[in-house]
C-alpha cells in the first residue's frame, strides 16, 4: 500500500527539518485550492540521506523539496538536471518520476528572480548589482540577477578567491559581467550599484550579523536579504532606518515554491500578501 491512496504526498528534507516552513507554505495552498494532500517534514542525517529517499519513493511520495544539508547530495543522486542546478552543482527540489528516474531542480534562482522582479519591478536592468557571498546561495543569486537584466554583478566575499572561482565557472554561463572581490571592496563599489543582495548567512538566527556600513550605498538603491528567519535582519532594519527598498527572504521562499508545489500537486499556485503574512506570523512565534 502506498502513501498516496487518500491524496497526494509529498516531503521536505532536510537535517534539522523543525525550522522549516515548507509544510505550512504548502499547507496553506492546499487549503486554498481545496486539495487532498499533504507535505510533509522529514528528518534524515547525512549519512542516512540515500536510505531515506529510497524509502519515500516506495511509499509512493512524488517527491521531496530539498533543505541544508542535503542539496549537493541530491544533486549527486539527480539522474535528470536542469540548467540551474547544473550552474549551482545543488538540487531544492527532487521530482520521482514513474517509471523510476529522479529529476533534480535548482528553483531557488527561480524564487529570488521572482521575488526581486515583484519587489524592483525592472528597475536594475542594464545597472549594477552588488551580491554579498560566494556559496551555493550566491549561484543562485547570479543567475536571478543576471534574470532581472543586472548588467554587472559584484561578488564580494571574505575569501576574495572564492568570489574570483564563482566568477570564471559562470561567466560563460550569463550575460551579466561578473567582478569578484573582497568585502573590503565594499566602500568603492556600493556607490553605483542599484541593488544589495546578500547571500550568506550571516544575520540569520543564531548567526552573528552581517556587519556592513550603508553609508556607501545610494538611497535610491533596494536591499535584499535572503534570510527569512528573522524576517527583519540586522541588515534590512538598517535599509528601512536609511529608507532603502526592502525585500526579505520570505519573497524567496514563496517563489521558489512554486514549482515544487506543481510538481508535487499538479497545479500552479500563487503567491499571495495573505501567504507572505501566513508565514510571517508563524516567524514571529518564534
Amino acid at each position: 500500500m502506498t502513501l498516496t491512496g487518500a491524496g497526494k504526498i509529498a516531503g521536505v528534507i532536510g537535517w534539522p527539518i523543525s525550522q522549516s516552513l515548507s509544510p505550512v507554505l504548502h499547507g496553506y495552498w492546499l487549503r486554498e485550492l481545496n486539495m487532498d494532500g499533504a507535505l510533509v517534514p522529514v528528518a534524515a542525517r547525512p549519512e542516512d540521506f540515500s536510505a531515506v529517499l529510497t524509502g519515500l519513493r516506495k511509499a509512493g511520495v512524488r517527491g521531496v523539496s530539498v533543505t541544508v544539508p542535503h542539496k549537493q547530495a541530491a544533486f549527486a543522486l539527480a539522474e535528470i538536471s536542469d540548467p540551474a542546478a547544473l550552474a549551482a552543482g545543488a538540487v531544492n527540489l527532487l521530482i520521482f518520476h514513474e517509471d523510476g528516474r529522479i529529476e533534480g531542480r535548482n528553483t531557488d534562482a527561480v524564487g529570488l528572480r521572482e521575488s526581486l522582479a515583484a519587489g524592483i519591478d525592472g528597475e536594475i536592468a542594464g545597472k549594477s548589482a552588488v551580491l554579498l557571498g560566494a556559496g551555493g546561495a550566491a549561484r543562485g543569486a547570479v543567475l536571478a540577477l543576471e534574470g532581472v537584466g543586472a548588467a554587472r554583478i559584484h561578488i564580494l566575499n571574505r575569501h576574495e578567491d572564492r568570489a574570483q572561482a564563482l566568477a570564471a565557472q559562470l561567466q560563460p554561463m550569463v550575460k551579466s559581467q561578473l567582478i569578484a572581490g573582497a568585502l573590503t571592496d565594499w566602500a568603492a563599489v556600493a556607490g553605483g550599484a542599484s541593488l544589495l543582495v546578500n547571500a550568506t548567512s550571516a544575520g540569520m538566527a543564531g548567526r552573528a550579523p552581517l556587519e556592513l556600513d550603508l553609508t556607501p550605498l545610494p538611497v535610491g538603491a533596494a536591499v535584499c536579504d535572503i534570510v527569512y528567519n528573522p524576517l527583519e535582519t540586522p541588515l534590512l532594519a538598517q535599509a528601512r532606518a536609511r529608507g532603502h527598498r526592502c525585500i526579505d527572504g520570505l519573497g524567496m521562499l514563496m517563489h521558489q515554491a512554486v514549482p515544487a508545489f506543481e510538481a508535487f500537486f499538479g497545479v500552479r499556485p500563487k503567491v499571495s500578501p495573505g501567504l507572505h503574512a501566513a508565514l510571517a506570523q508563524v516567524l514571529s512565534r518564534g
